[in-house]
């Protein structure tokens, strides 16, 4: 079996959500718990960080990560979806895990993958489990996957546990309000281990506080304590950030190599995280924060979060794939100086697409196309859609060619975004 035959073995016989959709997914535990057995708690072995929310969960997971790799430790990182390749989801310092792991993995355990018919999500999770404990990491950052309660990582018990926010995603599959969501995620609140929330949101604090307090777990909304008063992107392409702690300025002169608007809702977050780490005894320095948040691409192969592929025409993918992420990335469009704005847009069936496209501007450029995965919504589809609410575009269902036609549309001047489905950056890059 080789690398491919092995990736091309888990999806046919692994179910994945992120291709094609709910019936992937699966509303207990029991595989997990099978599994857990089966492989012996592998994630009893080191230290976990469980991190779970609607936005921003990836580049809290991969600051954290890269702020523990700066200050010495060696580090596991478990994150999905993945963009070009499927050992994106497993990192040790930043260093995927090689194919022949992967390889070894499902030929050694091929049976018990054909008699438990665990979940794609499931599987994989074991294989981070198993592998970070053979590896020896002395600490892993363990990111959810859909939920938090029923999720396949919740098994783990954490030293610290992070929400970074609720929003309106996955509505078919946690719950049809912004409460419900947030119970679920809720699911990852541990007795006894502290839990940082990302930020205020008036109408659920009150399902984290009670969870916190039900449990003894300590509780701490990062908005309370951190506040990034201003940023702006510098030449170098950084983000320079201007951050309060307790209202004093804190590290200052601090800059991200993630140019997002929005990371300015993670950064908070993120310190606030890494206060609660010292605290609990990690031997972690300002320096060490400094370095993290500068390299944390370099350090931790984080793609796809508002990253610049040209400069003339300006050409911006992003991730970002429901309402409260798009919200942000259109407000930071809003604010780029430019010429025409030209849309790159694709979006899975199972997203509230009118919602989304809400807010989106009708006198910009669009061109609209679909991923190659089950779970597109067809091009022309979205254009039919969208056209209801005066957005008119071009239909394009080739990702690569609607992204080359735009390319010869635009000027030097222009600004062109392309988005609305992690599967089509994922074709871009």
């Amino acid at each position: 079996m080789n690398y491919q035959e092995a990736i091309n073995y888990l999806y046919s016989k692994a179910p994945m959500f992120t291709k094609v959709g709910k019936s992937a997914y699966k509303a207990n535990l029991n595989n997990s718990i099978q599994l857990d057995q089966y492989f012996k708690q592998p994630h009893k072995a080191y230290k976990n960080i469980h991190v779970a929310g609607t936005n921003g969960k990836g580049s809290v997971s991969h600051t954290i990560a890269a702020i523990l790799q700066e200050a010495g430790y060696k580090v596991g990182l478990y994150t999905s979806p993945h963009l070009k390749d499927f050992r994106e989801r497993i990192k040790i310092n930043g260093i995927q895990i090689s194919e022949n792991e992967v390889i070894n993995f499902i030929e050694q355990h091929k049976k018990l993958i054909e008699e438990l018919e665990p979940s794609f999500f499931e599987i994989t999770t074991f294989l981070a489990f198993d592998y970070f404990k053979r590896q020896q990491v002395e600490i892993a950052v363990i990111e959810t996957g859909l939920g938090g309660r029923l999720d396949t990582t919740n098994l783990i018990q954490p030293i610290l546990s992070i929400i970074t926010n609720i929003g309106w995603d996955h509505a078919d599959l946690l719950g049809n309000s912004l409460q419900a969501i947030a119970k679920e995620k809720a699911g990852i609140i541990k007795k006894n281990i502290p839990i940082v929330i990302g930020e205020h949101q008036t109408d659920i604090d009150e399902i984290f506080v009670n969870q916190a307090e039900n449990l003894d777990a300590p509780i701490f909304f990062a908005s309370d304590n951190y506040y990034v008063k201003s940023s702006f992107i510098t030449q170098n392409q950084l983000l320079q950030l201007e951050v309060l702690k307790n209202r004093e300025p804190y590290l200052p002169g601090l800059k991200f190599q993630l140019l997002g608007k929005y990371q300015i809702n993670n950064v908070p977050t993120i310190l606030q995280a890494t206060q609660i780490l010292i605290e609990q005894g990690l031997n972690i320095t300002d320096a060490n924060i400094y370095r993290a948040f500068k390299n944390i691409i370099d350090l931790t192969g984080l793609y796809g979060r508002w990253q610049i592929l040209k400069h003339k025409p300006m050409v911006i993918c992003d991730i970002g794939h429901n309402f409260p992420g798009l919200k942000w990335n259109l407000t930071h469009l809003a604010e780029i100086k430019k010429e025409k704005l030209f849309f790159v847009l694709g979006f899975v069936k199972d997203k509230d697409i009118e919602k989304i496209l809400s807010l989106f501007p009708t006198n910009a450029k669009y061109i609209f196309t679909q991923a190659t995965i089950p779970r597109a919504l067809p091009a022309d589809e979205l254009s039919k859609i969208a056209s209801e609410k005066g957005i008119i575009g071009k239909s394009i269902p080739n990702v690569k060619k609607a992204y080359n036609y735009t390319l010869q549309q635009a000027q030097e001047n222009d600004v062109v975004y392309i988005g609305g489905s992690t599967f089509v950056v994922a074709e871009i890059l």
